[in-house]
């Protein structure tokens, strides 16, 4: 991996944003039965909590030039 290859996710979150603003992009995520276990904190003595996801998720991206 180089230092330019995104370590964690908001730092993906960042690049990606950054990557696509500008470009009118639209990502579409379809998920069904999709869990996720969220933690409240860092660390090993964390608690999670259940997301359950089903349907779409939009991510869309501008840079103000509307």
């Amino acid at each position: 991996m180089n230092e330019s290859t995104p370590q964690t996710w908001p730092d993906l979150a960042v690049a990606l944003y950054d990557r696509l603003t500008g470009r009118g992009a639209e990502i579409t995520y379809e998920a069904q039965g999709l869990e996720i276990h969220v933690p409240d904190r860092v660390g090993p003595d964390a608690t999670h909590t259940l997301w359950k996801v089903s349907g779409s998720l939009k991510i869309r991206t501008s840079d103000g030039a509307e």
